[in-house]
């Protein structure tokens, strides 16, 4: 049937034959790459934004939040708009705007101006992001074609934060942090030019967009993290945090309703019935929380305890980067052959083995002594996760859901590591203030009357005591984050069943959708 994109699918197949899937690969993962390393990138920059812009240390942490809440939570809106409007000029929109966000970020003079603008970026990234990974379905054929293009877009989700890391080093250091937000504008206006080149329009699907579950689902997932947030701050008895936990299970059961009885639901409760996607979006919800809490308190260790730059700092995950890349490369070769079971329950062992690893660090521990090996074992085993993982939740999966498919499974990245960070900082503020509790009376006897003084006004203990404790706090945060690596092997072993029919797609068959 003739449609009215006939002479862009006619240029796109030529330029499949020409080399262009290539490029239309390479425009595809860079808009990923962009979206997911601005998670991380601004985390080296947040002192010197501080100052700039005098944030309170407590709403210092909203920087991350106003964008990764957004984020995670319009990820299924985004999605399902690709399906109803077109994938390509939706994800050209989503980059625009992601564009113009940062442009705003770097212009910012105030705090509210830069929450704003953050807000902004991670709506644009909800429109970008699973309209991208939807994208490679329509541009690549099933079998070892989309096996090679899915792996590359999965080394690129995973290794996209510690490149964030080392280019807010970078930018911090040699310009200023408002070019973590600048960078962004001339890539995200070369994806948008180049786009229109090298990618096809996809068929719009006729529906109507679940505004209410969009905004119920949100508010849910927000109001959830806040509690968590502020139960790190402030303890579980907290009035605030209670009724922000309250609301969070209120708006998430009527996110349940609205999905269960819409006629076009932006989240198709059936896909929760086929075991291994449900498998699948439970088992990224862990891992990505214990990638985002290995990130964030390494990054904390390597400055404050061993000492290391901006600069320096953002070098040191470079090689987790590359054995994430190495690894995602190898599993999407290798799938075809044994498919995703082995490679998702021996990725989620090895991730659990690097931070069961790490939990030994200590005021003592070096880079290369102690956190480079583990880094390494965790970085392998996220790399055979993200692909196997990637591949599942779309195997099977009919054209028409495709982008909301591929918007839930960034949605429990998104929200897992939200959350998981959440749930990490609040088991290290308490490992830390029961930690401190008993280093102190080993400084008062061995303080000063100068050091005593200064304790009695501040509060805080001095080096080395103040290390011990923050290493004693990331240690705890480790093993928390182990255990969810182990919960996604066990779902790994005991819920993922892959069918003949599931292999059949990744030897390049063709079978009917499964659901």
């Amino acid at each position: 049937m003739a449609t009215p994109y006939a002479s862009h699918s006619q240029t796109a197949a030529a330029s499949h034959r020409s080399g262009g899937s290539g490029a239309a690969l390479a425009v595809i993962a860079s808009c990923q790459l962009m979206v997911v390393l601005d998670i991380t990138i601004v985390n080296i920059a947040l002192p010197h934004i501080q100052r700039s812009l005098a944030f309170s240390t407590t709403s210092l942490s909203w920087v991350l939040n106003a964008y990764t809440l957004t984020f995670g939570g319009l990820l299924l809106l985004g999605g399902r708009a690709g399906d109803i409007l077109g994938r390509r000029r939706v994800f050209i929109f989503g980059v625009l705007l992601f564009a113009f966000a940062s442009l705003l970020g770097g212009l910012a003079q105030s705090a509210p101006q830069l929450l704003a603008a953050r807000a902004l970026q991670g709506v644009g990234g909800a429109i970008a992001s699973p309209t991208a990974l939807a994208l490679i379905t329509t541009t690549f054929a099933e079998g070892p074609a989309r096996n090679r293009a899915f792996g590359v877009f999965a080394a690129v989700s995973a290794g996209g934060g510690a490149i964030g890391l080392l280019a807010g080093g970078i930018l911090v250091e040699w310009l200023d942090w408002r070019w973590v937000f600048f960078v962004n504008v001339p890539i995200g206006v070369f994806i948008a030019l180049a786009t229109p080149r090298y990618i096809r329009e996809s068929e719009r699907h006729p529906g109507h967009f679940d505004l209410l579950g969009a905004l119920t689902s949100t508010l849910g997932v927000s109001a959830l993290v806040y509690g968590f947030i502020r139960a790190a701050q402030e303890g579980w008895r907290d009035g605030v945090t209670l009724a922000a936990f309250g609301m969070a299970v209120l708006l998430l059961a009527t996110f349940l309703v609205v999905e269960r009885n819409s006629r076009q639901p932006i989240t198709p409760l059936a896909m929760f019935a086929d075991r291994n996607r449900a498998g699948t979006y439970g088992m990224m919800l862990c891992l990505a929380a214990a990638i985002f809490g290995m990130f964030f308190f390494l990054t904390l260790f390597v400055q404050d305890i061993l000492g290391f730059s901006p600069l320096r700092a953002g070098l040191a995950f470079l090689p987790i980067s590359a054995v994430i890349a190495v690894g995602a490369g190898v599993t999407s070769q290798l799938l075809p052959r044994f498919g995703p079971k082995p490679f998702m329950v021996g990725g989620a062992l090895l991730a659990a083995a690097g931070l069961a690893w790490l939990t030994r660090t200590d005021i003592h521990s070096t880079y290369l002594g102690s956190i480079l090996g583990p880094t390494l074992v965790f970085g392998v085993g996220m790399g055979m996760q993200f692909v196997s993982l990637t591949l599942m939740a779309v195997s099977g999966v009919a054209p028409r859901d495709t982008g909301a498919a591929s918007g839930l499974l960034n949605a429990m990245q998104q929200v897992g590591g939200s959350l998981g960070l959440s749930i990490l900082v609040t088991v290290f503020g308490t490992a830390n203030r029961n930690e401190a509790k008993d280093q102190v009376p080993d400084f008062l006897a061995q303080a000063s009357p100068a050091e005593r003084a200064n304790f009695e006004r501040t509060g805080m203990l001095p080096a080395p005591w103040s290390d011990q404790v923050l290493t004693t706090g990331i240690s705890a945060a480790f093993v928390v984050a182990a255990i969810f690596a182990v919960i996604a092997a066990v779902v790994a072993l005991f819920v993922i069943q892959v069918r003949a029919s599931d292999l059949e797609r990744l030897r390049g068959g063709a079978p009917g959708p499964s659901g």
